[in-house]
């Protein structure tokens, strides 16, 4: 038996040991263990130095480019196989056939590189002789080009689309000079408030198309060139989803449509992009609030168990319909037909449709059903939907009728002074009090009389006049002439706020629109008394050194102001009141459709809402 060989036998040169007697007779003698390992290492390290010399040591020539540092790593090497023109690749040091002229290109970039340093330092020296103040300037208009380019950049061209017959922009001048005094009174409140209020993004937006209508060009284009350099998206915010929708991109679109600029379509178009990560839910009912940056979504945390909202995510309609009509994108249009085929699937409890659904199990949250706040636009829209499509979408019609005869068979009620009033359905039972916000509902009833099941427009609009003088009353019942937030029809009060919390006026329009359609459908004078009426009281009771604010209390003679000025006080108040004392040639109701935000959009004469303004989806 051998002792096993660490290296082969052929190569060993080392004679053998005599052991003595007393060694292991039958073995040959051999290298101890230890010592083979030693002279294994030995001999590895000389192969591995040998290996190393013959690979990795340079040549002459290359040695010479060794020394030149980090100035000949950046220097890019011809391609001879390209005919020297390609300067974006890299070979070898030393190779290829015409090593000449490789030399001459390397040397001019050598020289340009070392004349690009000298320059960086000269720039640098006339830096540090500027005082802190300058260099800082310099540092922000670098900033804010960086800034424009990647706006620029973020401006993808929008496709060319025809746009709709636009009627009735500018006119509406009232032939009686008692009327025309009044309207250019209402048109000097909204010039006192651009004045007074010229940094604030959502009311400059909100407000824009009614400057245009009412002739303020010059503001409008102070509000447009504020928009085009400062309104910036890419914001690490949360915005409400509705807020957004009704508020930004209705009166981005809007402005767009009154006066043809670009910039407001694209400003739309880019937002609109921000809220589509809200819809990213199991059910595509979207999530009431979205982080702009991040696209993070989130529901009210007061909202019956993380429940999304019947009026914010039906009230998104009107305003995705234009932007896939103006893009030619269907996904906005998608987004929210999808939200109308779940609703058609779902039970309804009496018809009625609760205000919260649950964005994960698309089930039902609280059984409320109300026609004001939580509810209200969502039937509006179902309404306006039809109306925008030229009247061809007739399954939001058929949605809204159904919805109309629900509501007036469970929540409209007369009180015991008789008046009409629409209550709110709180599991099961009828809580008989009506909210500011309700009292849209009677525009409403009136728009959507013409086209009613069973020829009831004449019925729909008496319920709209019914639910006007409602309303009228809750405001002339106060002292300041003001209505209340919310009024109850219990027992012997009727039309009057019992509640503290109730009494506030916070400069809501919903009052004032519904004068305005019934004087659109009507012409009864009444309703331009009334909303005089109003106009003089908020003049006297709301106005203040920098604009306009809402009060406390509408049944004090001496209320206190809340200090905020709604931006939808010069979105719909103002713009209501206005037209109320305009001619019906002003924005006619056959060719423009309003927004919630009172936001006028134009009528799609399409066949049917499915279309865009891209002929690729005609």
């Amino acid at each position: 038996m051998t002792t096993p060989a660490l290296l082969p036998l052929s190569g060993r040169r080392l004679p053998p040991l005599n052991l003595g007697a007393s060694s292991f007779p039958h073995h040959r003698a051999t290298l101890r263990l230890s010592e083979k390992f030693i002279l294994l290492l030995i001999l590895s390290a000389f192969i591995t130095l040998c290996f190393g010399a013959f690979f990795f040591l340079p040549d002459s020539s290359k040695h010479k480019r060794f020394d030149l540092g980090l100035e000949d790593v950046l220097i890019p090497h011809v391609d001879t196989s390209k005919g020297g023109k390609n300067l974006g690749g890299f070979i070898i040091h030393g190779q290829g056939h015409d090593e000449h002229r490789h030399r001459e290109e390397e040397e001019r970039l050598r020289n340009k590189i070392r004349a690009d340093h000298e320059k960086a330092l000269e720039e640098a020296k006339e830096k540090l002789k500027k005082s802190r103040d300058e260099i800082q300037a310099e540092i922000q208009t670098e900033k804010n080009k960086v800034v424009q380019e990647l706006k620029k950049k973020d401006s993808k061209p929008l496709p060319a689309v025809p746009l709709p017959n636009l009627i009735g922009i500018n006119s509406g001048e009232p032939a009686d000079p008692d009327i025309r005094e009044k309207r250019n009174k209402i048109k000097e409140k909204l010039f006192f408030l651009h004045v007074g209020n010229s940094q604030m993004g959502a009311t400059i937006v909100d407000a824009l198309d009614t400057l245009y209508i009412m002739g303020l060009h010059d503001e409008f284009r102070e509000g447009q060139e504020w928009i085009d350099k400062n309104l910036d998206f890419s914001v690490n915010s949360e915005v409400s989803v509705f807020e957004v929708n009704i508020r930004f991109i209705g009166g981005l679109l809007a402005a767009y449509y009154l006066s043809g600029q670009e910039v407001f379509k694209i400003k739309a178009v880019q937002l609109a992009g921000k809220l589509l990560p809200a819809f990213n839910t199991p059910t595509g009912i979207p999530w009431a609030m979205v982080n702009l940056k991040s696209g993070v979504g989130r529901n009210w945390g007061w909202a019956s168990a993380g429940s999304s909202i019947l009026a914010e995510f039906g009230t998104l309609h009107m305003e995705f319909v234009h932007l896939s009509y103006l893009t030619g994108d269907p996904v906005y249009y998608n987004k929210v037909m999808h939200i109308r085929k779940l609703l058609q699937k779902m039970d309804r409890p009496n018809g009625l449709y609760p205000n919260y659904l649950n964005p994960r199990t698309g089930r039902w949250g609280q059984h409320h059903t109300s026609v004001g706040g939580l509810g209200d636009s969502f039937y509006e829209y179902l309404l306006k939907a039809w109306l925008m499509s030229d009247k061809m979408d007739t399954e939001a019609r058929k949605m809204y009728d159904d919805a109309i005869e629900a509501i007036e068979k469970h929540l409209i009620r007369k009180s015991n002074g008789g008046l009409t009033f629409i209550g709110e359905w709180k599991n099961g039972h009828l809580e008989r009090k009506m909210g500011h916000l309700t009292c849209f509902a009677g525009g409403m009833f009136a728009l959507g009389a013409d086209g009613s099941r069973d020829d009831k427009a004449g019925h729909y609009l008496q319920l709209g006049a019914e639910i006007a003088h409602t309303c009228h009353e809750s405001y002339d019942r106060t002292t300041l002439k003001l209505g209340p937030e919310a009024f109850k029809f219990d027992g012997g009060v009727e039309a009057v706020a019992v509640r503290q919390n109730e009494k506030y006026y916070i400069l809501r329009p919903e009052v004032i629109e519904t004068y305005w359609y019934m004087w659109r459908f009507t012409h009864d004078p009444k309703y331009r008394q009334w909303g005089w009426e109003a106009t003089q009281a908020i003049d006297k009771y709301c106005r203040v050194s920098g604009g306009f604010s809402g009060v406390k209390d509408v049944y004090s003679s001496s209320p206190t102001y809340d200090d905020v000025q709604q931006s939808f006080f010069l979105a719909e108040t103002l713009k209501y009141l206005y037209l109320l004392f305009s001619n019906d040639d002003l924005l006619p109701l056959d060719n423009w459709v309003f927004n919630t935000e009172a936001h006028p959009l134009p009528v799609l004469h399409l066949a049917n809402t499915t279309l865009s303004g891209n002929p690729a989806y005609r």
